[in-house]
């Protein structure tokens, strides 16, 4: 695991392989954030903890570029926590085990962390690099990116000072994002009273399981399945055909990602078990056959018997939910029309868990259009108030207008082209970066997104093209070195 510590540059990659070994997935941020103040005192630079639970460093101009505008580095600690389903992992202890695959670097049974890892681990790599040449430096390392943009939406005002802001959370090496959609989290929740089971039914679990997920802001518009969507399909049915009842029902674990699985325990009378079991595989090749040429490696879709629940939902309630999931739109709503391949509106059916009295459905809905970001939540909220259920929303954050014409933007795409002999390409961004929170509270900077190359982020897939890594940052710091005077 150790090895990709060779890799060049390895001022980054010893960095990245340090972050793996901390646990940091969203919302467990105490170990992380101890072992960034710490490494921030042995590098020399200034560090500290700010009430929104982000790493502010800040590293003073070289001798003679005191009058360069300030640069603001920034990236985010937190990883997305998925594992496989053979997995034992635990991200809350447990390291990441990191390896080399080809030109890739990737994780064992679990997602990588090099969203946003590499953009961390470059940020170390140049606080404590004494050679480098540079204007005054502050780096923000954000908490809880992917589970709301909490570090950037309470970041302090006052707390930051410079007068350019590099966001280091981008996947694609050669590309230079100058704006991003808006988000809104909308959240359906319901309490209700459970009543017992039959015990002359059986009860069985079927899980939609196997499917790529992925990024919902990058990859929504791949049209990759959704197990919450390809899972209610086959509940309603049964509950229409064969008397079923719903238990229980689990899929999905985080806003920003697509649902790769999900599960529910349903009860029905025995003599329909058989038919049941038929009709899963029916649906089983229905579901491949539909999604064989963006699922390739096919829809797994299993029925097993399982011990009699107790208690069930209410058969009013459980057919108000099953319809509302049905109707919830997910997927792709507009394209810009001007860029018509750029997405515009989105939504998200996330995470559903139902059991024990309590059902909660949360959707991240995007859009780089406010008007068109209000018109997808009240559409949400319709389709989940008529199931009688509480709608709110929260975590709304704006887009980023598109600046092109934007200083660093140029600067970058001339070092980029006077290093590697070929024109950068400017893009704008279905998914949603922190730089739109933090132009809400520092309006003068600007901005610009870049990265190396990433995959599948947010999926055990994830992967980190190795040979984009040492380009990424010959260009970061040439322009580091680079930047104007004030």
């Amino acid at each position: 695991m150790n090895e990709i510590q060779n890799l060049a540059p390895q001022c980054v990659w010893k960095n990245f392989y340090a972050l793996t070994q901390v646990p940091r997935p969203s919302g467990h941020l105490e170990k992380i954030q101890q072992f960034l103040l710490d490494f921030g005192k042995q590098a020399g630079v200034f560090a500290e903890k700010d009430p929104a639970g982000n790493i502010h460093f800040r590293k003073p101009a070289t001798p003679g570029m005191e009058s360069r505008k300030g640069i603001i580095l920034q990236a985010h600690m937190d990883m997305v926590p998925q594992k496989t389903p053979e997995s034992t992992h635990n991200f809350e202890t447990d390291p990441i085990q990191p390896w080399i695959d080809g030109e890739w670097v990737k994780a064992k049974g679990t997602t990588l962390g090099a969203d946003n890892g590499l953009g961390v681990a470059s940020i170390m790599a140049i606080m404590e690099d004494k050679t480098l040449k540079h204007g005054p430096i502050d780096a923000l390392i954000t908490a809880d990116e992917e589970t709301g943009m909490f570090g950037a939406n309470d970041l302090p005002k006052g707390e930051l000072e410079g007068d350019i802001l590099l966001n280091l959370d981008s996947e694609h090496w050669g590309k230079f994002v100058i704006g991003s959609a808006g988000g809104i989290d909308v959240t359906a929740q319901l309490d209700y009273k459970e009543v017992e089971t039959d015990p002359e039914d059986v009860a069985v679990s079927i899980a939609v399981q196997g499917l790529r997920g992925g990024h919902s802001g990058l990859e929504i518009n791949e049209g990759r399945a959704n197990a919450n969507k390809l899972l209610v399909q086959i509940v309603r049915e049964a509950i229409a055909d064969l008397d079923a009842r719903l238990c229980s029902w689990h899929g999905g674990n985080m806003r920003n990602a697509i649902p790769f699985k999900a599960v529910a325990v349903l009860t029905l009378p025995k003599e329909n078990l058989q038919q049941l079991k038929d009709d899963v595989v029916d649906w089983r090749d229905t579901f491949c056959d539909e999604f064989k040429l963006i699922e390739p490696q096919g829809v797994g879709v299993t029925i097993e018997e399982v011990d009699l629940p107790k208690m069930q939902v209410p058969e009013e309630i459980q057919d108000n939910i099953i319809n509302a999931i049905y109707a919830c739109h997910d997927g792709v709503i507009r394209f810009i029309p001007a860029y018509p391949s750029v997405v515009e509106t989105s939504s998200n059916l996330a995470i559903i868990d139902i059991d024990g009295g309590h059902a909660a459905i949360k959707i991240l809905a995007r859009s780089s259009r406010e008007d068109m970001k209000d018109y997808v939540a009240t559409m949400l909220e319709s389709c989940f108030s008529m199931a009688g259920m509480k709608v709110e929303t929260s975590g709304s954050y704006g887009g980023w207008d598109p600046n092109p014409d934007s200083e660093i933007l140029h600067l970058l795409l001339k070092e980029y082209k006077e290093l590697f002999g070929k024109d950068g390409i400017i893009q704008v961004d279905h998914a949603g970066l922190e730089c739109s929170v933090i132009l809400g509270k520092y309006p003068h900077l600007d901005v610009v997104s870049l990265g190396p190359t990433m995959k599948s982020p947010h999926t055990t897939q994830e992967r980190a093209l190795i040979e984009t890594v040492a380009p990424f940052w010959q260009l970061l710091v040439k322009t580091l070195e680079d930047v104007p005077a004030k």
